[in-house]
């Protein structure tokens, strides 16, 4: 084999791999990729030895654009504005695709560059998160963690809603942005840990 074909099966198995995690979402198997590229799957384990490695690849550019979406909004001078628009352009991106629908509830260690990018975001949400709570707007005691918490119930209303009504996460935001708002705010249960988050998270 030439290396003029060996990257174009690694191209194919890239989009092969693209298509089928919009379809089916992250249970999409290797062999079904390795099908859908025209590849054996010996071929598809050579150029991807970790599973994380391929869906590193599928979705870097959208952790990236996740990252830049925190950022942006995280600018905007006023944070409260800033929050709203950062969670509503997330379950947005997050809708787009179901495959980064769950990505973004999932973690890969085996992609330290791609998590980065999920580090990129978290930090800058938990300095824009404080100072919406400084201006008295987001409730005190919302947590940084809890957006995979509203990102995992947003995954659940998508993947159930995404053939017959594609927009009803737009309603769940619109309840999520509510109730965040510190003006009617009360007692909530503890905050989930964060190790146990992150447990949760690495189950995908």
């Amino acid at each position: 084999m030439t290396r003029a074909d060996a990257v174009r099966n690694r191209e194919r198995i890239i989009s092969a791999a693209a298509l089928a995690f919009a379809d089916l979402g992250l249970d999409a198997s290797m062999n079904e990729i390795a099908r859908r590229a025209g590849v054996g799957i010996a071929t598809t384990l050579r150029n991807f030895a970790h599973r994380d490695e391929l869906i590193a690849t599928v979705f870097s550019d959208r952790m990236r654009r996740y990252a830049d979406i925190t950022e942006a909004a995280a600018a905007r001078p006023d944070p409260w504005q800033g929050f709203q628009q950062c969670v509503t352009e997330v379950f947005e991106l997050q809708a787009s695709d179901r495959g980064f629908s769950q990505v973004l509830i999932g973690s890969f260690p085996a992609a330290p560059a791609f998590e980065a990018e999920r580090a990129r975001a978290y930090r800058t949400f938990d300095a824009l998160t404080r100072r919406a709570q400084a201006a008295g707007k987001l409730r005190a005691d919302f947590v940084p963690n809890d957006m995979p918490l509203m990102l995992m119930a947003n995954a659940g209303v998508i993947s159930h809603t995404i053939d017959q009504a594609p927009g009803a996460w737009r309603r769940l935001t619109a309840y999520f942005l509510q109730s965040l708002s510190a003006e009617h705010a009360q007692p909530l249960p503890a905050p989930v840990p964060t190790r146990r988050l992150y447990l949760s998270m690495t189950k995908t």
